[in-house]
């Protein structure tokens, strides 16, 4: 049987206590923050709206995606390295080496914001099982207050060092952007991929029109997790429970933004998960949650979640409440693993989103963890 059913199979068919389990993750220590300063400059291009990061183990080489639009320059990713002492766990700087601007087949930049086919960038991933780049673009679409956006779909794409795309995942039906309510909200589309030897999966930020409304301080709502195979065919999508807004939004009459910001692999069946809410008049909320796909329900053939059958979501556990730490709490998005530490832990780093904002910041927190691998 070819390895990815077999994975398939067991994900949605196998109850938690048949799989192995293993350590929870936990958090240790914090080993340090750096930032960057707002609108650096490097090799021409403002440095900043950095939603995603990986690391390769082979080379030690960062990586970093940003978000801009073509606000400043082009959709890029830039590489750089992180200095994490591997001996006391000091986390000592960061430092750009270079960028690489996003392009499509043919070899020409996305287009900016509010064209046909503008990218939207999220997440970056290294996978070393072959070599690659992916990335996730959470596209765009129309709605009320945004009528004359074209839609682009949101896509997880593959693409060399060079920066220009080589493939895509085909997407499943239920997660293509219209222009009716129907599939992914605006600005809900992929948020997070993570990559296994198995399988690359990637999760909506918020639940799909049929899925449900969106988080209120009632309750909360399902975004889903896409499973694609190493041969690139989807094969599983799970319900991810979102919490409810811990507060709400201050004057009423505003809208939170809350959902998923970034997944990053345990093993084949756990993850990490960012959930980030920014709520007016109270600023970011985000925690660190384990999930586990193993005995969750597969929904890939389920046009909703918020009526029929009933499903189970992937169970979730919190690591770590981010909220309680090193106030004010900035725009998370970004979850990657570094290098593993001479006392056998795991590092973990933690970067902001500053939205080219004054207000806010780019940073990196480093934490040590156990039960990670």
């Amino acid at each position: 049987m070819e390895i990815a059913v077999a994975f398939a199979m067991v994900v949605s068919a196998a109850p938690p206590a048949v799989a192995e389990r293993r350590e929870p993750v936990r958090i240790t220590r914090f080993l340090g923050e750096q930032r960057i300063p707002y609108m650096e400059r490097f090799e021409g291009t403002a440095v900043g709206g950095l939603s995603g990061i990986d690391r390769d183990p082979r080379t030690g080489t960062w990586y970093f995606v940003s978000d801009d639009r073509r606000r400043y320059n082009p959709a890029r990713f830039y590489t750089g390295r992180l200095g994490i002492d591997r001996e006391s766990g000091a986390f000592t700087g960061v430092r750009l080496t270079g960028v690489t601007t996003l392009t499509r087949r043919d070899g020409t930049p996305y287009p900016g914001y509010g064209q046909l086919e503008a990218a939207d960038p999220e997440s970056i991933r290294f996978d070393r099982w072959t070599g690659r780049l992916l990335w996730g673009d959470e596209g765009d679409r129309p709605e009320a207050r945004n009528p004359n956006i074209p839609i682009s779909q949101s896509a997880v794409r593959e693409m060399g060092a060079d920066g220009r795309q080589t493939g895509e995942l085909p997407l499943p039906s239920n997660l293509r952007l219209t222009d009716t309510e129907n599939g992914p909200r605006r600005n809900f589309g992929f948020e997070g991929v993570a990559v296994t030897e198995q399988a690359i999966t990637a999760v909506t930020e918020g639940p799909r029109f049929e899925d449900g409304p969106v988080p209120t301080v009632e309750s909360g709502g399902p975004a889903r997790l896409t499973v694609w195979n190493r041969q690139g065919r989807p094969r599983a999508q799970f319900a991810y429970p979102l919490d409810k807004l811990p507060v709400a939004p201050n004057p009423p009459t505003q809208e939170a933004d809350s959902g998923v910001s970034e997944i990053l692999a345990i093993d084949e069946f756990r993850y990490l998960a960012l959930e980030r809410a920014w709520i007016p008049g109270t600023n970011y909320r985000v925690k660190l949650y384990e999930i586990d796909l193993r005995g969750a329900t597969n929904v890939l053939g389920r046009d909703s979640l918020a009526g029929g059958g009933a499903y189970r979501p992937v169970s979730k556990r919190l690591v770590y409440d981010l909220g309680t730490f090193r106030p004010p709490v900035q725009n998370m998005e970004s979850l990657a693993w570094g290098p593993r530490l001479a006392t056998g832990e795991c590092t973990l780093v933690i970067g902001s989103d500053d939205n080219f904002s004054e207000e806010e910041s780019t940073r990196f927190m480093a934490f040590g963890a156990a039960g990670c691998r």
